[in-house]
């Protein structure tokens, strides 16, 4: 039977703009009548008449409200042209496992469903993101362009009476209109999988894991913290690599995460981090809702900044096989992560970039071979396998790492900070603040930190005294197709090379989130405590941004 599209009038919504991974609200805001079939609507329109005879990838990291989206899609897809989707099974595929099947199946790109490490549940966060045929998040000129769309849309095309069973793996061929259109339910785990093997040395890597070749085996306590990676993490580290179950916890995805805030740091992945602190646990490891963020740390729960995890991956990259076989080119950081991978590319004779927050930016350079292992200091981290950020990835690497040295991770990177020095780090953040006051105190910080007269002057604290040397609101020229990205994030830089960074987040779904970055490097003095050692430039970026008056808060929401 030959089912038909429709089409149903709409009018706009305000907001839907894409942030850094593209749109993020309340669950209410989507369930709204019409407000996910528009957005859906404009990502397809955005795309032009390539959309027509595509094949798009579907799947997201099984938050509430995640299988109707996938539901919606399908139908809106089916009245759009589109002639074949790849969706995961459930509706559930992780960010990584997106962008690595996009790129298996050269497909015209993939419509991600997810708000990431924000909360799940009925009350909290969903969102939708549009990652383009080379895996990645759609660069600035599309995601503009679905925002321009969304301003306009007054209808929208879908094939209402299609029906779809996403819990059974397999190929369902549909006549819309007398075209076929095929959506393909494929197995969430399988592809990302095979391309980990590929990678990776399992066998070495099942060897250390069992204890096979010390006689002693990894005690890890990997926490999925009830997101996307589950199944993921149950089939390579238990079923490929011979751990027992007791290191790995909450692999069971849930629409709300079983109330937890799927984000890997400090404070949010505490569970992991007292358990480790207080156990016998070579490496633990933490990742957000859509897989794509990771949390290492060491024996007593020892941290491992995502600055310095970036670095040690680099001075180490002889140690996957993936590198090996493929050669290394070029290394990034985002702007403002530490600066600590940059002395290992210096010392390598590798190029390295320095990009604004926010995925998207590495494509370019990676697509153009000139770039193989980046990293944000928002706990991401990955390479060129892709063209997003692995959780899993990043663990398997200090696993790799582990093998190739026969030493844990402290040793690993203290050993790492005599040979290079250390960058101290800090991010603090304040989530969910007052919008309109904290545009204020940016537009007020900028107008102070770009004056002429504040290069050259002098702050002091807790007995040390910095000279500012760079002031500015970041920008970013792409080297590649020369796109040009202003207002990326305050920064003040200092004659030592210490530095202190404000941004807006652009990950939030409401609110704003106001992110204070503090690095300081130290050659000699590698040792000590990050709180101590960055105590007099927090006191100076609190005393420069204004930032208590301006927000009314005391202390940060969460320390990293």
């Amino acid at each position: 039977m030959a089912l038909a599209a429709s089409s149903v009038a709409t009018s706009p919504f305000e907001g839907q703009k894409p942030g850094t991974s593209g749109l993020r609200k309340k669950v209410k805001v989507f369930t709204e009548k019409n407000y996910t079939e528009n957005f859906v609507q404009c990502i397809l329109d955005a795309n032009g008449s390539a959309i027509e005879g595509s094949t798009l990838v579907v799947g997201g990291d099984g938050r509430y409200y995640c299988r109707t989206a996938c539901e919606i899609i399908v139908r809106i897809c089916a009245a759009n042209g589109v002639s074949r989707l790849l969706v995961g099974q459930n509706g559930i595929l992780s960010t990584p496992a997106v962008s690595c099947i996009i790129r298996a199946n050269k497909a015209l790109g993939g419509i991600v469903l997810t708000a990431s490490h924000n909360p799940g549940g009925p009350e909290n966060d969903f969102g939708i993101k549009f990652n383009c045929e080379n895996g990645g998040p759609a660069p600035d000129g599309v995601t503009n362009k679905i925002y321009q769309l969304s301003t306009t849309i007054s209808s929208y095309k879908i094939v209402q009476d299609l029906k779809i069973d996403l819990t059974k793996i397999g190929t369902n061929t549909y006549d819309i209109s007398g075209k076929p259109f095929v959506v393909e339910v494929v197995d969430s785990v399988v592809a990302y999988v095979n391309l980990m093997k590929e990678i990776f040395d399992f066998d070495k890597l099942r060897s250390l894991v069992t204890g096979a070749s010390s006689g002693k085996p990894l005690k890890m306590r990997i926490d999925s913290m009830n997101g996307v990676t589950g199944a993921y993490v149950r089939e390579i580290f238990l079923n490929s690599l011979g751990a027992s179950a007791e290191n790995v916890v909450h692999t069971t995805p849930l629409e709300d995460f079983g109330g937890l805030h799927p984000d890997p740091n400090l404070t949010y992945a505490k569970d992991l981090v007292d358990t480790v602190r207080n156990g016998d646990y070579d490496i633990g490891a933490a990742f957000d809702g859509d897989g794509d963020r990771n949390m290492i740390i060491g024996r007593k729960a020892f941290f491992v900044t995502p600055s310095d995890s970036l670095a040690v991956i680099a001075h180490f990259v002889e140690a996957i096989p993936y590198f090996r076989k493929n050669g290394v080119t070029g290394f990034a950081r985002s702007m403002p992560t530490a600066s600590a991978v940059d002395l290992v590319a210096k010392k390598v004779g590798k190029e390295i970039f320095e990009v604004p927050t926010g995925w998207k930016y590495f494509g370019n350079l990676m697509d153009a071979n000139r770039l193989c292992l980046c990293g944000e200091e928002s706990f991401g981290t990955g390479s060129n396998h892709i063209r997003e950020k692995d959780g899993i990835w990043a663990l398997l690497a200090w696993l790799s790492i582990m093998e190739h040295t026969g030493k844990g991770v402290e040793d690993i990177l203290k050993a790492h900070w005599a040979t290079y020095g250390r960058n101290y780090f800090t991010r603090y953040d304040y989530e969910e603040c007052d919008a309109t006051k904290c545009n204020a105190m940016m537009e007020q910080m900028e107008k102070l930190i770009t004056d002429p007269g504040f290069l050259g002057k002098q702050f002091e604290s807790c007995g040390k005294k910095y000279v500012v040397k760079v002031a500015d609101n970041f920008s970013y020229s792409d080297p590649i197709d020369k796109s040009l990205a202003t207002k990326q994030g305050l920064r003040v830089v200092f004659d030592d090379g210490s530095r202190i960074v404000m941004r807006l987040s652009g990950t939030g779904s409401s609110g704003a989130t106001v992110r204070l970055y503090i690095d300081s490097y130290e050659k000699e003095n590698v040792l000590g405590q990050a709180s101590d050692m960055l105590k007099p430039l927090i006191e100076i970026a609190l005393q420069i941004s204004q930032l208590a008056q301006f927000t009314g808060r005391n202390a940060p929401t969460v320390i990293t």
